[in-house]
């Protein structure tokens, strides 16, 4: 199974594209064609456990693994999840379950694929005889720094140099990262919002002296953002695999299908469902669930992106972006596999901040993709519905979702069974949570996580008691401009 850059026309196997992260034309790799499932694929995946659910997806996505291989790997990357299921799915009134993505060690759903991602590419580097060091760098709106710093610590023949917005994440998110351990983590606040930390760690990977000194240290660079294909394919395992279980449980029917709302801010969440769609899942529609942050809303009810907006900070600050980089994987597909014109609308975003797809493929967009945006006061309120009504807890960004979901059914009556992708614990927003449901809060985020356990008797991850109490290693930051020399002064004090 080959993979292709979004804007050339350069082959690559899964392990060239998993040890790269990015294509040096600076495109992101996608399947050039996808494996199709039949039902009697899906009745059999619900017999499994999940390590042996991803490891025949994963080997199906991906080539150069063997399924016994492949299987270590999986049963390595998921044994430190809090729940047998991994990936459990939770049903609530209506037609309506929530499938749960947090349940790793540092509580979100970059974990599913964060966990994977290290033993891909070591495996991978092994496979192309890569002994230079990977260099990982990524950039963060609040999830993926700690789920890469956490799956990356102390992995041999690696290092990972973490970037997120200054005062862009949340008390905990920034906790985490601030005092994660592991001689080869680096972490840099960057003075700006997450676009520019995005983009900066973008302009490092194009960057020909800065590739130069790395190869001169003996290093070369790859990526765990969401942009790298060993991060995109675990997360349409869990979507296979959601599918396997809500048909297996009657939640779900192949006629019916299911509709699965997913909290989007860079969309390589969704576009992994949309993947998982294509393979033969039975999904109808994906409903794009955006904060106030509403590029990608706009994008799909118009066919034009257009950054050129005011960036918002809110209450579900892992979805402050305007820039969404995993959607140039599906404009690919929209442009019927024209890379010219997929490099075309990229250069446009650069120079103008905005390009438009036209009238023809936003037509085929809105076949399956639905936009809709909820503001803090929106996703406050679903927080609070859905606990007053249900007794189900959902953080901030989880609540952008719902809060979508119902919109989108008040609008359309479209009564089919509808999967919420919930990608954050509560209590890694702990104050905003209690807020939401009218608990006082008298102190900090981990004072407001003790206040939430009290009043609701869901139980706090054992993670959000110990974060209080860990020693601060890192704190440097930067300019926008200036991330190159981070990253090298970082590997100096190493």
């Amino acid at each position: 199974m080959a993979f292709i850059s979004t804007r050339g026309a350069e082959k690559v196997s899964a392990p060239q594209a998993i040890v790269r992260g990015i294509a040096p034309d600076g495109g992101l790799y996608a399947p050039e064609s996808l494996p199709r499932w039949a039902r009697e694929d899906f009745a059999a995946l619900a017999q499994m456990d999940y390590p042996h659910r991803a490891a025949r997806i994963l080997c199906e996505l991906l080539d150069g693994f063997s399924e016994e291989e492949m299987l270590a790997m999986t049963q390595g990357a998921y044994a430190r999840f809090s729940v047998p299921e991994v990936a459990p799915i939770k049903a609530l009134k209506d037609g309506r379950s929530v499938l749960e993505l947090f349940h790793g060690p540092t509580m979100a759903f970059k974990d599913m694929a964060l966990q994977m991602l290290p033993r891909l590419l070591t495996a991978s580097a092994r496979k192309l005889g890569e002994h230079r060091e990977i260099a990982i760098l990524t950039a963060t709106s609040g999830d993926t720094g700690k789920a890469a710093l956490e799956g990356f610590r102390d992995v041999e023949g690696t290092s990972v140099t973490v970037f997120y917005p200054q005062g862009g994440v949340s008390a905990v998110q920034e906790r985490q990262m601030v005092t994660s351990q592991g001689r080869n983590v680096h972490v840099v606040a960057v003075r700006g919002n997450f676009d520019d930390a995005q983009t900066g760690v973008k302009r490092l990977f194009a960057d020909q002296g800065f590739i130069s000194e790395m190869n001169r240290r003996g290093k070369t660079l790859s990526s765990a953002n969401s942009i790298n294909l060993g991060r995109l394919a675990p997360q349409v395992a869990y979507y296979l695999s959601a599918c396997a279980d809500l048909l297996a449980a009657g939640a779900a029917t192949w006629e019916k299908g299911v509709n699965i709302c997913v909290p989007t801010g860079n969309f390589g969440n969704i576009l992994a469902a949309w993947y998982a769609k294509r393979m033969g899942a039975p999904i109808r529609k994906l409903i794009c669930a955006s904060n106030r942050n509403d590029v990608l809303t706009d994008f799909i009810e118009t066919g034009v992106y257009d950054r050129r907006r005011p960036f918002h900070k809110t209450i579900s600050p892992s979805m402050d972006i305007l820039i969404s980089s995993n959607l140039e994987r599906l404009l690919l597909e929209l442009a019927h596999g024209d890379t010219a014109q997929v490099r075309a609308w990229m250069e446009q975003l650069i120079r103008d901040g905005s390009y438009d797809i036209g009238p023809e493929r936003l037509e085929r967009l809105r076949e399956t993709f639905v936009g809709g945006c909820a503001d803090d006061e929106k996703t406050r309120a679903a927080i609070q519905r859905v606990w007053r009504e249900e007794k189900y807890l959902m953080d901030s960004h989880t609540a952008v979702a719902e809060a979508v979901a119902a919109a989108y059914r008040e609008k359309t009556k479209d009564q089919t069974p509808l999967l919420i992708v919930s990608t954050a614990s509560p209590y890694k927003f702990s104050a905003d949570v209690a807020a939401a449901i009218g608990v006082p809060v008298s102190g900090d985020a981990f004072e407001a996580a003790k206040e939430l356990e009290s009043a609701t008797g869901v139980a706090a991850p054992r993670q959000v008691s110990e974060l209080k109490e860990l020693p601060v290693l890192h704190n440097r930051v930067c300019d926008r401009e200036k991330m190159g020399e981070a990253v090298l002064l970082g590997f100096d004090e190493q």
